[in-house]
């Protein structure tokens, strides 16, 4: 029979999977060493909520999977995770602010596909809502490089401010009712080059004098983040262009505070991000050996969202961001794993191997996963081909138990690996396996 494979979908067997749980295992384990709260949201959604013109803007609705329902109803799968965080703050009015939270889930996009982009891919996302102060906006670049040194990535983080970006149109004379459009063109320097962009914005109705003028500010700015901003300072002097230019200079000083490697958080004013929600700071995480062209994580400030989706009054100023695991996936692969995965994180870490000894063997397995080893039993194959099953596998260590090693109270451990073989107590085995 012909299966046929979904473009843009995968199924990650056991081997994959593993690495992957792992990446989300790190992942986890520092949101909340960060106090970051887990939270789970549904898959399916009212067309109309993930439409909303507070919610992903328009150009991710040209990929949002849209389907009916047996009442008639309109819906859709989520395309990102943040829209149905600002759904959770509307439904739950007693949240305590602020409010930090990660989710974990699949999201859907119905666009092209690439090395590191999938149709249906996993995020892994951490916001706060509750906090104005660019300190929040650091502490996530912060954990992002703590991330990464643990996955054993080396990364750099671009940045920029849409408040800045929103002064730079002002000062360009872009009209308002263009102005996100521009942007969302501008952002898309280096996928489609000068040339591409520029023809997108004549399409739009950018004069060429506007075209001309918002290049010479933006290739204008060069040099360290401080030439760069200290470069707008001079030109820019709009109220939003300042108050975005303020925001950067106190997201680098608490950047600084953090401790975070000053050379790979870049300033770069040509950054816009493709989602419309963004209102203050900006940034996309890349591989620093550009191995992958898509980024590996990225985030931003979204303040009127949560306020505008609920037609509230209140303010709900939010920062966060979403790490991509199955382009973090791709890109360890390109390393061959190299370093990631030890003999602890395989499945099973053992296998006992019986000879004629069945019940005893058993035990022996509950006593190993009783101390946290995880540990199998081949029940149905002879010796020669349970060691071949375990070479196959890439088990680390296979136990024979024999009638001679239990009347001598020890069990026979081979390093698969090594290829070393050696009679122990079961005791001193797992005091080894644990090590």
């Amino acid at each position: 029979m012909d299966i046929p494979v979904l473009k843009g979908t995968r199924d990650y067997l056991p081997n994959e999977q593993i690495i992957r749980e792992k990446i989300v295992g790190i992942l986890i384990d520092k949101f909340k060493k960060y106090g970051f709260k887990p939270m789970e949201t549904a898959i399916l959604e009212y067309y109309s909520v993930l439409a909303s013109k507070y919610a992903g803007g328009e150009e991710i609705l040209k990929e949002t999977y849209k389907l009916t329902d047996q009442g008639g109803r309109q819906l859709g799968l989520r395309y990102e995770l943040t829209i149905k965080l600002a759904k959770v703050i509307g439904l739950n009015p007693m949240i305590r602010f602020p409010f930090k939270r990660y989710e974990i889930g699949k999201v859907f996009r119905d666009g092209p596909v690439k090395t590191g982009r999938l149709r249906e891919f996993t995020q892994c996302d951490v916001d706060v809502v509750g906090v104005k102060s660019m300190a929040a906006d650091a502490e996530f670049i912060a954990m992002t490089f703590d991330i990464f040194k643990e996955i054993g990535l080396d990364v750099k983080v671009l940045v920029n401010n849409r408040k800045l970006l929103n002064g730079i149109m002002e000062y360009v004379e872009i009209p308002e009712d263009k102005r996100i459009s521009t942007i969302l063109s501008l952002d898309k320097l280096d996928k489609i080059g000068k040339d591409g962009v520029i023809e997108e914005l004549r399409e739009s109705g950018i004069s060429e004098s506007q075209i001309d003028k918002l290049f010479q500010v933006i290739e204008g700015a060069a040099g360290s983040t401080q030439e760069k901003i200290a470069y707008f300072e001079n030109i820019i002097t709009n109220e939003i262009g300042k108050e975005g230019l303020q925001e950067l200079k106190d997201f680098f000083s608490y950047c600084s505070a953090y401790e975070v490697p000053e050379d790979d958080v870049i300033f770069q004013p040509s950054l816009a991000r493709g989602l419309a929600y963004y209102t203050g700071t900006m940034w996309e995480v890349y591989l620093k050996d550009g191995t992958i062209k898509s980024s590996v994580a990225a985030g931003g400030r979204w303040d009127e969202m949560i306020k505008n989706f609920l037609q509230s009054k209140l303010d709900y100023p939010a920062v966060g961001m979403t790490f991509g695991l199955d382009v973090i996936y791709e890109a360890l692969k390109q390393k061959d794993f190299e370093g990631f995965i030890g003999k602890k994180d395989k499945i099973p870490m053992v296998l006992i191997i019986p000879i004629n000894t069945l019940t005893e063997s058993l035990t022996i397995a509950k006593k190993l996963r009783d101390a946290g080893i995880s540990t199998d039993v081949i029940v149905e194959k002879k010796l020669k081909r349970a060691l071949e099953f375990a070479d196959k596998e890439g088990i680390p260590y296979v136990i024979i138990v024999g009638k001679a090693e239990l009347e001598k109270n020890v069990v026979k451990i081979r390093d698969m690996q090594a290829q070393q073989e050696t009679e122990m107590p079961l005791e001193k085995v797992i005091k080894i396996l644990k090590g």
